[in-house]
């Protein structure tokens, strides 16, 4: 799993009928000591209901087609969780509605 920020959203309205109503999310991978985005940037389905400037988990390749949302769908990211809080080093980093410390 990698910790990603949801960044942006990414619509098409001409897709493969098998991904219709699937929500895409462009998310931007994080440094956890800093929380600061790595100008790393990945497309994702999400199986969650994630929401801008959320921190949350995403699976890559063939584990991104083990949720219900994208089980046998042509999915190589999907994000699978959103982070409530981040400990770093047996110190709290990030707690959700509350951003970095």
């Amino acid at each position: 799993m990698v910790l990603a920020r949801v960044v942006g959203t990414v619509v098409s309205s001409h897709k493969d009928e098998q991904i219709e109503g699937i929500k895409f999310l462009l998310l931007e991978k994080i440094d956890p000591k800093t929380l600061k985005g790595k100008q790393d940037f990945v497309v994702a389905m999400d199986a969650v209901g994630a929401g801008f400037d959320e921190i949350v988990f995403f699976v890559a390749g063939s584990s991104s087609r083990m949720t219900n949302v994208t089980k046998g769908k042509p999915s190589d990211a999907t994000i699978t969780a959103i982070v409530d809080i981040i400990t770093l080093h047996g110190k709290q980093v990030y707690q959700k509605d509350r951003g970095g410390e």
